[in-house]
C-alpha cells in the first residue's frame, strides 16, 4: 500500500498550531501579574479540587467593612497533596493568609482572582501553594526553585 503524503496546508498548520497546544496550559505571566503582589487574609468559603489547578475561595474583609470574594489558584490537585494538603486540610471558615500575586485583569468579575504561593494557617504552619516551573517569579515560596 502506498501512502500519500500530507498537503503541504496540512503540515503547514500543524506546525503554527503545536507551539499553541503545547502553551494550552498557560504559563503565569499569561494570566497574573508578577509585579502585583497581594497578602490576602481571609475565611475560606469553598475548596475545589479540580485539574488543572486547585481553587481556594476567600472572604476578605475590607478596612471599611466590605467583603471581597477572591478566587486563589493553587497547583493541580496531585502537587498540593504531594505537599501536604487533603481534601480536609482547609477546612469552611479557617482563616487563613495567602501569598499570591493577583491576575492581570483587576475587574474582580465575579470575584477577584490571584495564583497563590503559599498558605499561612492560624497555628503558623506554612505549606506551598503554587506550581513551580509556571514562570512566576522567584520569591523563595518554592522550596524546589533552585536559589538565584
Amino acid at each position: 500500500m502506498v501512502q500519500k503524503p500530507l498537503p503541504r496546508t496540512l503540515v503547514t498548520l500543524v506546525g503554527l498550531f503545536t507551539p499553541l497546544a503545547l502553551n494550552a496550559h498557560h504559563a503565569f505571566f499569561a494570566e497574573f501579574d508578577g509585579d502585583a503582589p497581594v497578602h490576602l487574609v481571609g475565611k475560606v468559603s469553598k475548596v475545589e479540587w479540580i485539574n488543572p489547578h486547585a481553587w481556594i475561595h476567600l472572604e476578605v474583609s475590607e478596612p471599611d467593612g466590605t467583603v471581597v470574594t477572591w478566587m486563589v489558584e493553587g497547583g493541580t490537585p496531585n502537587t498540593l497533596l504531594r505537599r501536604g494538603f487533603n481534601k480536609n486540610t482547609l477546612s469552611i471558615g479557617t482563616e487563613i493568609l495567602v501569598r499570591g500575586y493577583q491576575a492581570k485583569d483587576k475587574s474582580c468579575k465575579p470575584a477577584c482572582k490571584a495564583n497563590g504561593r503559599d498558605v499561612t494557617f492560624p497555628d503558623g504552619k506554612k505549606l506551598f501553594l503554587g506550581s513551580s516551573g509556571t514562570g512566576a517569579p522567584r520569591d523563595g515560596a518554592d522550596p524546589s526553585e533552585p536559589s538565584r
